[in-house]
Formats: C-alpha cells, sequence, structure tokens
C-alpha cells in the first residue's frame, strides 16, 4: 500500500504542473465541452506512457542488471531539477489562464488534445523516464504498485480537473494558488532526488 501511495503522490506532483494540457483540460471543462472525452485521452495516455516507462525501463534492467546505477542517478538528478524549476516558479508564479476560445468540434478537441499530451517532450520525461525510473528503484512486483498509484493520480486528477472546474477556475487565476502547489512539488521532488542519492 506505502507504494501505491508514493507512486500516487509522485504521479500527482509531475502531473498538476501548470502546463499547456492542464490549461486545454481546464478550459473545456469551463466551456463544458467533451469533458469526459478529454479526460479519457488524458487518462489513457498516462497509463500507456507510464506502463511503457516501467516496462521498458525493467527490460534493460534484465539484461544489464549494472543499469540500475545510472538509471538512479539519472532519476535524481531529474528530480533534483525538476525541483528546482519547481521553486523557480514559486518565486515566480503565473496563473493558469482558461478562458474559453471559440466553437470547436469534438474532432478538433480531441486531436488538440492529443497533441499536447503526446508531442510535449515533456510527457515523455516525466512519465516515461522519470516515473519508469523511480518506479523500478523499487524492484518487482514493488514496481507496477507504485505504476498502479501513479495511474490512479491521473485518474483522480483530471477527473477532479474536468467536473469541478467550476470550482477550481477562481483557484487557478490566481498566481498565489501556484506559488504554494509549485512549492509543495519542489520540496517533494527534492526529498525523492536526496532519498535515491542516499539509497546509492
Amino acid at each position: 500500500m506505502s507504494l501505491v501511495v508514493a507512486g500516487f503522490v509522485t504521479g500527482l506532483s509531475l502531473i498538476v504542473a501548470i502546463g499547456a494540457q492542464n490549461a486545454f483540460v481546464l478550459r473545456m471543462a469551463i466551456a463544458r465541452r467533451f469533458v469526459l472525452p478529454v479526460i479519457a485521452i488524458c487518462v489513457i495516455s498516462d497509463a500507456v506512457l507510464i506502463t511503457a516507462g516501467i516496462a521498458g525501463i525493467a527490460t534493460i534492467l534484465d539484461h544489464a542488471p549494472g543499469a540500475i546505477d545510472v538509471i538512479r542517478w539519472a532519476g535524481a538528478a531529474f528530480l533534483i531539477c525538476y525541483g528546482l524549476f519547481a521553486a523557480r516558479r514559486a518565486l515566480k508564479p503565473s496563473a493558469l489562464s482558461a478562458a474559453p476560445g471559440g466553437a470547436v468540434t469534438i474532432g478538433a478537441a480531441l486531436l488538440t488534445c492529443l497533441a499536447l499530451t503526446w508531442l510535449n517532450p515533456h510527457t515523455y520525461l516525466d512519465t516515461v523516464l522519470m516515473l519508469g525510473s523511480v518506479a523500478n528503484h523499487y524492484g518487482n512486483p514493488g514496481r507496477w504498485w507504485f505504476g498502479a498509484g501513479a495511474i490512479t493520480a491521473s485518474v483522480v486528477w483530471f477527473a477532479a480537473l474536468g467536473y469541478g472546474a467550476r470550482y477550481l477556475r477562481a483557484w487557478f487565476a490566481k498566481p498565489s494558488s501556484w506559488r504554494i502547489l509549485d512549492g509543495g512539488v519542489a520540496v517533494l521532488m527534492l526529498g525523492l532526488g536526496a532519498g535515491l542519492v542516499a539509497s546509492a
């Protein structure tokens, strides 16, 4: 259970970072347009990428057990850098603009969501490399429990963002809210990075 919680917290910390995908989901939710299919694309994409990251890195470790040290240090470096960037965002927060745009068809909405998800390099860094690296640190079957927690975080976040948008709109419009959120993300990421370094 603790690994599921660890995966949930880590996954949530990465997913909630301000970005184009979250802004798009929030925008669609506020406009009450195609909320369920947009959420489904985000969650399914996360599940596929997280699973691929865990399985892919697991395969590397099966053929080259010594690679765990490389992965551990790479994961630690990424976590620490991510934490520092989050700390910088906390010092200079920005509001999440989610003003509804013009009319959009369901096809255009889904294609936009797919593009924001799959063409974003940070998606691969976060869900494939970072989560895959951290998950495999727990071995088998622990890595899959960690992954299950991360996928659950995706479901919870996008459902909350999509269906709670009318309550979240005012909150996300305040830079101070992102200061608090990014500050928490910074503390968590730096702590996880330090933990990987300490376990080396």
